[in-house]
């Protein structure tokens, strides 16, 4: 990751680096700011190994850190700030963190850490300066297989779980965008996608870094202020989900506005509506969109659908990246034929080699070098991919993954709650949103008010129900006493009035 960004420094060095807000920078500054924090880190006796979490918004200070972080060899785990103070505990204790750098209007979530450092909105290089100190940094590049950073994904057990991602697969992801979206030092990526996901480091910081282009971090995606950005900026490029997509469509006049610097719309995450496909294509001629599929196990995407390509196969995420390699694996272990559905099973240098102390998760989903993903998909003769369903019972809210397993657990630690099953509800805009079905202890009572307000405390914002469905009748199971959620969904869709 560091000689990624010697490398760029050393080709393009007064070329600018990174935006944000009035925060402007070149490569070359760039690279220093992250020295003079990492002597910092090195001075309070941090180093190769180490773990630090990294509890912020979209601001420059997370570009800096990161690069600073990845230069002394040491781990970063970043950890988005919807994240309430029982998940962040639990993160730091599992991650073994010994540092924190958070959002100072945060500190009321921050566990006990032998250094915790938050950062407010003082100036991006006094704020440098005054962590600097006069320390020694390593002379020797961090071995490629190890690892750059731990992020944290949720599982069907409740708890998340740490995916390692190491700075080989962040190089090879940075590449892998280049390469496809024909990027280089003359690109100006947006990223209005969290920097704290997977997605907004690959994508935006990693290919610029590779590329040479240049950053722009948007705090906060809204669609007016969004469309103004992109025209002072001249942005070429960005990668979002379809819900951003539709809220374009929504809010905005894209015809009214000079956007024809922006050439290269990825998306990924969630299906893109054919409708918004050619809305979007009908109002910027010159855009090319481009479907990516991956996760957090792959490090940003593994397959990229060619923009010229994408209508006639919309149903497809595309064509494997280079060195990436996907196969179709039956509940027998053994590849499929062409056209088969079967669990799709990933591999190459930027899938994860594990999860961070956790050899159970490991060896459950991982074999042979395959990061079994969970999806159900196909391939093509002419090589497309195409992703069916989920194994995994998860919901898709724009984006952001909510595996219903963590909710549910939460959810019946109420003590008026008897059951409780989470389900998919469709929304236009952001895909789905998530709906619980509650059974209620005899004798007891609680509501969708209060209900919500002990789940706003306990997870993180986007996958707290936002409507609910309560009764003392039980929920519908099979006779291996399983749950049987397609009912409920089926029950969900014939409501009208129900939900609060």
């Amino acid at each position: 990751m560091s000689a990624m960004l010697a490398r760029t420094v050393a080709a393009y060095p007064d070329r600018e680096a990174l935006i944000c807000g009035d925060f402007r920078c070149s490569w070359r500054e760039l690279s220093d700011l992250a020295d003079a924090f990492a002597s910092g880190l090195v001075a309070h006796g941090i180093g190769a190994g180490d773990r630090l979490i990294l509890f912020l918004d979209n601001r420059a200070e997370f570009v800096i850190v990161l690069f600073a972080i990845t230069r002394i060899g040491a781990v970063a785990v970043p950890v988005g700030v919807r994240e309430q103070a029982p998940g962040l505990a639990y993160i730091a204790e599992q991650s073994g963190a010994c540092a924190i750098l958070h959002e100072a209007t945060l500190a009321d979530r921050i566990p006990a850490l032998p250094l915790t450092v938050p950062i407010g909105d003082s100036d991006v290089r006094a704020f440098v300066r005054s962590f600097a100190k006069p320390s020694p940094l390593p002379t020797d590049e961090p071995d490629e297989e190890s690892p750059a950073l731990i992020m944290y994904t949720s599982g069907t057990t409740g708890r998340p779980k740490g995916a390692i991602v190491t700075h080989l697969a962040l190089v090879h992801v940075g590449a892998a965008y280049t390469y496809c979206m024909a990027l280089d030092a003359n690109d100006r990526s947006a990223c209005v996608v969290p920097l704290s996901h997977i997605t907004g480091i690959s994508a935006t910081l990693c290919s610029m870094a590779f590329c040479g282009g240049c950053m722009i971090v948007v705090p906060q995606f809204k669609a007016e202020a969004f469309i103004a950005l992109a025209v002072e900026e001249r942005m070429t490029h960005t990668l979002m989900v379809p819900a951003m997509y539709n809220l374009l469509l929504a809010r905005t006049d894209l015809t009214a506005h000079d956007l024809s610097a922006w050439r290269i719309g990825g998306f990924g995450g969630a299906p893109m509506p054919v409708p918004t496909i050619e809305g979007i294509s009908s109002r910027l001629g010159a855009l090319r969109l481009m479907n990516c599929y991956g996760a957090t196990e792959t490090c940003g995407a593994v397959t990229v659908m060619p923009s010229e390509e994408l209508l006639a196969n919309s149903d497809s995420v595309g064509r494997p990246v280079r060195g990436a390699t996907v196969r179709i694996v039956g509940p027998d272990g053994v590849d499929l034929p062409v056209g088969a559905v079967g669990e799709l099973w990933i591999s190459g240098p930027q899938v994860t080699p594990g999860y961070w102390r956790n050899p159970e998760a490991t060896k459950a989903n991982l074999t042979d070098g395959y990061w079994r993903s969970g999806d159900l998909g196909s391939i093509d003769e002419r090589g497309f991919v195409r992703v069916l369903d989920r194994l995994k019972d998860m919901i898709n809210r724009g984006g952001y993954k909510i595996f219903t397993a963590e909710v549910e657990s939460i959810l019946m630690a109420h003590p008026a709650v008897l059951e409780a099953a989470v389900v998919a509800k469709p929304c236009p805009i952001l895909g789905e949103r998530v709906h619980a079905f509650i059974s209620l202890r005899e004798g007891a009572a609680t509501g969708a008010e209060e209900l919500g307000e002990y789940c706003s405390s306990r997870m993180t914002d986007y996958k707290q129900p936002e409507s609910f469905t309560i009764s003392r009748d039980p929920l519908p199971r099979n006779l291996n006493g399983k749950i049987v959620k397609t009912d409920l969904r089926a029950r969900l869709n014939q409501m009208t009035g129900e939900t609060a």
